[in-house]
């Protein structure tokens, strides 16, 4: 089978070779960072298809509706001091062979299935309005209908104390349950919040901010039929996802989504004719750049310099008609506000450029 590229041309190295299972367990998951020296769970080659288990670290917000066994056996024998810098279980590391500092894992994302029907939203201590809540903290248990792709509220309690420690389990039989949302139906958007490759530092990066290694950039369109472009940064990229969702909204302002965890199919195909400085998404529509930093500003200028980027190198647009361009035709929004690097996203549709948007690579240009 041929598939077009990214750069428009007809690839047979694209077809999928053989379909790998990665299933979560304490062997397979590092729990709240990226290190380049992570034993792999999995090698596989360009166009191979992995199913991966993606568990979220907020099954214990309702252990007896979110958890099985083998997510009991994950937070039961995963120590407490081995959950850190960050927070979220990461499946993986994956190596590709032949990945190399330099090239791009374009990964497909194919399919997302909840492993349960329930998920939670924390209203957290690292919330947005934190502060004019009166610090405290509420957990809201939503039911998942996957017969409409809905998500409706079930109940909703206050977390007692802080919440501090990722994987906490809280045993809500025995607290106060409350009414949430009645009458109200959430579209339900499963998708990734974390997923990425190792960065090329020699020590735990944390799980929680994003970064040029992808990280938790918590874009909900990062959900089936949209692909992720990542810049390798070590050799055999080392990619993990983890942090999965099944609903949020740009912003993510209580400071996490709907929490739940997804069986995740998804392609990984290793392109050594193209860069980017950034994780790039491609929809089936648009393109979507991020940019990161801790001020939104700067966050802003990072996101529009990249989106020239694209815009210039790929596109061949001059810089002025490039900066034109995004004025009139690019949408900017924020992705997130609540994982201390904050993101932007940008994006812009594929359709308005006569090549239908493909990503072409300048060095074959020259």
């Amino acid at each position: 089978m041929l598939m077009t590229s990214a750069t428009g041309e007809k690839r047979s190295d694209t077809e999928a070779r053989a379909l790998h299972l990665l299933k979560a367990t304490p062997e397979t998951i590092h729990w709240g960072y990226f290190h380049p020296e992570v034993k792999p769970a999995l090698r596989v080659n360009s166009g191979d298809l992995v199913m991966a288990e993606a568990i979220t670290h907020h099954a214990g917000d309702a252990p007896e509706l979110m958890m099985d066994p083998a997510i009991h056996r994950i937070y039961a024998e995963v120590p407490e001091a081995d959950r850190n810098p960050g927070v979220h279980i990461m499946t993986g590391p994956i190596y590709v062979e032949g990945a190399e500092p330099g090239d791009m894992l374009e990964v497909r994302y194919l399919r997302m299935v909840p492993r349960n029907n329930h998920g939670s939203n924390l209203a957290a201590n690292w919330g947005h309005l934190y502060e004019e809540f009166g610090k405290k903290e509420r957990v809201t248990i939503y039911a998942l209908n996957p017969n409409t792709n809905t998500a409706t509220a079930e109940y909703a309690y206050d977390f007692p104390g802080t919440y501090l420690t990722p994987g906490t389990i809280t045993h809500c039989p025995e607290c106060d349950r409350m009414p949430a949302l009645e009458g109200i139906t959430v579209p339900a958007r499963p998708h990734l919040g974390t997923a990425g490759v190792a960065p090329a530092v020699n020590e735990r990066i944390s799980t929680i901010p994003p970064g040029l290694h992808g990280g938790n950039i918590d874009n909900w369109r990062i959900g089936a039929g949209a692909t992720m472009y990542y810049p390798v940064q070590v050799k055999g990229g080392l990619f993990s996802i983890g942090d999965p969702h099944v609903s949020q909204g740009d912003g993510e302002i209580s400071g996490t989504a709907i929490e739940a965890s997804l069986d995740v199919l998804f392609q990984i195909v290793l392109r050594k004719d193209f860069s980017f400085p950034s994780p790039l998404l491609e929809t089936a529509d648009t393109w979507i750049v991020h940019g990161f930093h801790e001020d939104l500003n700067q966050a802003m200028k990072n996101a529009s310099l990249d989106m020239l980027t694209l815009l210039t190198e790929h596109q061949r647009l001059s810089r002025d008609d490039a900066y034109s361009l995004m004025s009139v035709a690019a949408d900017f929004g924020v992705t997130q506000v609540v994982d201390g690097t904050r993101g932007i996203h940008v994006r812009i549709d594929r359709g308005i450029f006569p090549s239908r948007g493909v990503v072409k690579d300048p060095r074959r240009l020259e």
